[in-house]
């Protein structure tokens, strides 16, 4: 498949800047800020901006955009470093951090005030939020938006110097208080926050807004194209109006495409930070999180997620992407890579009464049915075996398939067999008695015989299933207000059963349960007893 960076709108901008010698070199970023996890949403940016630089022979940064320490955290650093490096997407030689330019910000924000085009406000957040107007009413001037230069440049020094108590005093650009884009209605640039700072500790008591630094960080960096989503194109007259009115020899250009929206899941970091906060997932590595964290515990790579990221592509429009098509991608890679084995989910014993009870029997059975380099398993069939409930129906009926008492059924690589009697203990079915006979291909049994996996009852392994479906149970939970209300109750399903022994769990961490979907190694429980496997999609989602 071709790079979806070289089909899109965005390839066809940076084509035209080349054809005219604007730029030397193509260089992108990845800015994420480090208040959280990284999602799905953000992977289509990574690799959007990685294989820009790398089609074009250019340079990709990793920078966190940390002007904000109230809600960064260390640990949110280290788990996108690593998320990245597992996708693939590998950065320039360094890692950078929009703190390291704090001084350069401090000074262009001086030039702004002798520029007459900021100045220091003393109204409280809730007054400026009320100065500022609405869509449809105009903004009002602050009281505090004609005092002098040089009174503006006294008070954000004494702001510099933690003169002034944390939300009492705050920067703001001079633009237009009554122009249609509410974000160019006199901007916060500078706030006071008294807190310890990740990377410069309390070397600052004032931090500039994520706006104010993005811009002169791109540019600082020699960023060329600015790549976002699109709900920061009213951010973009901003971007464009501090690099103009600041003495910057950097321009960079910001261009937007559509974020991505997953079907039947939440892409907010705040509404993500709600179901970890209300504990209605385990963490923000649940399997059921779009986090890139929670994918990779659910089963899915690297690989088939930045597959999905080519299929959906990068336009302008916005559109709600089908789930399946992400099942589609990690389906299409483990039908190809992942070991058959045969594992038991919900188990009914089986007693095939018309062998002897110390019977066992060797089979040879292929890891792969199209991959003969993939080897050959041994199997051991015995007297007792495990098959699945949903495999037996104690009625019968035309439309059910599998094994009634006197109807056949094949066993995966063994015998046919017939069931002749359940045994039951408080009215509950603890085990089915049949017969076996030898399977001939012949015209009697062709096309005629449903196949049912087992696993013995003496050689296997106990088993935690953890069956996974949707977080909530509608489409477009996205826009919904109440969003918790659409939670799917069943979401996780966690079931005991049994695998078959003779496998090598530690050189395979995926495997397709033969008719039950795929699954792989909770990371979470390795060494543990019993193994504990996550299905990542179920066989009935395969295109």
């Amino acid at each position: 498949m071709k790079d979806f960076s070289k089909k899109n709108f965005i390839y066809n901008i940076i084509n035209n800047d080349i054809l005219k010698n604007k730029y030397k070199i193509i260089h992108t970023r990845f800015s994420p800020e480090p208040n959280g996890y990284l999602h799905i949403g953000h992977i289509k940016s990574i690799y959007l901006n990685f294989s820009i630089a790398r089609n074009y022979v250019g340079q990709f940064n990793l920078r966190f955009d940390d002007t904000n320490p109230d809600n960064e955290k260390l640990k949110f650093i280290h788990s996108i470093i690593n998320d990245i490096k597992w996708l693939g997407c590998f950065y320039y030689k360094k890692i950078f951090y929009a703190s390291n330019y704090f001084s350069q910000m401090y000074n262009y924000a001086i030039e702004l005030i002798n520029k007459n085009l900021a100045y220091v406000d003393l109204l409280s957040k809730e007054e400026i939020k009320n100065y500022r107007g609405t869509l449809t009413k105009p903004g009002i001037d602050s009281p505090y938006r004609n005092q002098s230069k040089k009174n503006n440049l006294i008070l954000f020094k004494k702001m510099r110097c933690g003169d002034f108590n944390q939300g009492t005093a705050c920067l703001r650009a001079k633009i237009d208080m009554k122009s249609p884009c509410l974000i160019m209605r006199d901007p916060v640039l500078y706030r006071i926050k008294y807190i310890n700072h990740h990377q410069t500790n309390n070397d600052w008591c004032i931090y500039p807004t994520y706006d104010f630094a993005h811009c002169i960080s791109d540019a600082i960096e020699g960023i060329t194209h600015s790549l976002c989503t699109s709900e920061f194109i009213e951010n973009r007259k901003l971007y464009n109006w501090i690099l103009k009115n600041i003495s910057i020899n950097h321009y960079p250009k910001q261009y937007e495409f559509a974020p991505l929206n997953l079907s039947y899941h939440v892409l907010s970091k705040r509404k993500l930070k709600i179901l970890v906060n209300k504990k209605i997932v385990n963490g923000w590595d649940d399997p059921r999180m779009p986090t890139i964290a929670g994918l990779r515990r659910r089963g899915y790579t690297a690989n088939s997620l930045i597959e999905f990221c080519k299929l959906i592509g990068v336009t302008k429009q916005n559109s709600l992407i089908n789930i399946k098509l992400l099942e589609y991608c990690i389906n299409k890679e483990l039908n190809i890579s992942a070991p058959r084995i045969m594992a038991v989910i919900d188990p009914l014993l089986l007693i095939i009464n018309s062998l002897p009870k110390d019977y066992y029997m060797h089979i040879d059975a292929p890891n792969h049915p199209n991959n003969p380099n993939m080897g050959k398993k041994d199997i051991i069939l015995t007297r007792e075996i495990y098959i699945d409930k949903k495999d037996f129906s104690e009625f019968y009926t035309k439309s059910f398939k599998k094994l009634t008492l006197f109807k056949k059924v094949k066993l995966r690589y063994s015998y046919v067999v017939r069931a002749y009697k359940i045994l039951k203990r408080n009215n509950k079915i603890v085990a089915i008695l049949c017969n076996h006979e030898k399977y001939q291909t012949n015209k009697n049994y062709k096309n005629k015989i449903s196949v049912i996996h087992w696993v013995s009852k003496d050689y296997s392994l106990p088993a935690e299933f953890r069956l996974y479906e949707n977080l909530f149970n509608t489409a477009n939970v996205e826009n919904k207000v109440n969003f918790i209300s659409y939670i799917n109750k069943n979401s996780l399903i966690i079931k005991h059963g049994f695998i078959e022994k003779n496998i090598n769990i530690d050189s395979n961490n995926t495997f397709q349960f033969e008719r039950e979907g795929y699954f792989c190694l909770d990371k979470n429980h390795l060494g543990k007893s019993p193994i504990v496997f996550n299905r990542i999609t179920n066989m009935r989602k395969q295109n």
